[in-house]
């Protein structure tokens, strides 16, 4: 069984702007906003250039961490990682299970029950039955929602709906972790308790990929460290010593509502 991996050779991700030919405004405001990444396509459409050309490896040990401003690609890559994109050229192969954690209340329904909402994401992840009701009991108890689990999502308060969300969408079992921030839920307490949890899984991970303005994140969990700007890779670079303490990692830059 070979190693997790992850290797893209001169991947490039673009996303078309139609009718915009006489939106000067538009194209202006675009061009501002993407750092200038827009260009055109063989049938004359304006195009955003959202991952421009990149090649790189992650194997097994590595954690990375993306860094750079809002629009510089991170996010894009990440999604990209994930299947959720497509590269419209070069080459993208990825040997191992991903979990993604880049919208963990992605794919609950409403108006089904949380019992109900933990089958739904469980066959989502091609879960087979009998391995879903082996997680019931673990993610009801982590949390911490009772009897709510028995009423429509539709009914929950928003931390109620993302401390459920959470707890499944961390309940997966992987080789590679993708994150986009550092998942912080609920009030001190719970937060404490999903950190401990969220690391847990990170270590458990043979490939971690995160994105984050936090430096002193990147630099805790990290040992790789990429920067990132208008779709490029500007920077590869390791991390030689990271930082490392005791105490449970709780990030407000990505902190949940509760």
């Amino acid at each position: 069984m070979s190693s997790s991996s992850i290797v893209a050779r001169n991947i490039s991700v673009e996303f078309p702007i139609y009718e915009n030919s006489h939106r000067s405004l538009k194209k202006a405001v675009l061009n501002l906003t993407t750092g200038g990444r827009i260009g055109q396509d063989a049938g004359r459409h304006a195009i955003v250039k959202a991952i421009d050309d990149l090649s790189f490896s992650f194997t097994e040990g590595d954690r990375v961490g993306l860094i750079g401003h809002n629009g510089s690609g991170k996010t894009t890559l990440l999604r990209t990682l994930s299947g959720v994109y497509a590269p419209v050229r070069g080459e993208l192969k990825v040997h191992g299970k991903i979990a993604s954690l880049l919208d963990v209340s992605m794919g609950l329904d409403p108006d089904a029950t949380g019992f109900e909402n933990i089958y739904l994401r469980g066959i989502l992840d091609g879960l087979k039955p009998a391995r879903i009701r082996g997680k019931i009991d673990e993610i009801a108890d982590f949390s911490e929602l009772g009897d709510y689990l028995n009423l429509p999502v539709r009914t929950y308060s928003s931390g109620m709906m993302l401390r459920l969300a959470f707890a499944i969408s961390t309940s997966v079992e992987a080789d590679i972790l993708i994150m986009d921030e550092w998942l912080s839920v609920g009030d001190a307490e719970f937060s404490i308790k999903a950190a401990e949890r969220l690391e847990s899984l990170v270590g458990k991970a043979s490939v971690l990929v995160v994105a984050s303005h936090d430096p002193s994140l990147v630099a805790r969990v990290c040992n790789r460290k990429i920067s990132m700007e208008h779709g490029k890779m500007i920077a590869d670079e390791p991390i030689i010593a990271p930082q490392v303490s005791e105490a449970p990692l709780v990030s407000h830059s990505a902190q949940l509502p509760h």
